[in-house]
């Protein structure tokens, strides 16, 4: 309730997600995938952000696009 977690991730909108490794270190943060939009149909065409940095961490690798800008409703805090 009172945004410890968002604020220590420095979190600034609903979704804005955060992959982290092993270690608890941050290896991605930013937007779920590249495309802002509500349109189911955007799915299949925009890169998928955040399965992308958890494909490459579970295989040891780094993580091609650590960073995005996040989209959706700002974090009321």
């Amino acid at each position: 309730p009172k945004g410890i977690v968002g604020r220590l991730y420095q979190a600034r909108t609903t979704p804005h997600l955060f992959v982290l490794d092993k270690d608890g270190k941050i290896i991605y943060r930013g937007a779920i995938d590249s495309i802002a939009s509500t349109d189911a149909k955007d799915i299949a065409i925009a890169t998928n952000y955040v399965d992308a940095a958890l494909t490459a961490a579970m295989a040891g690798k780094p993580v091609a696009t650590a960073s995005t800008t996040p989209y959706g409703c700002s974090v009321k805090y």
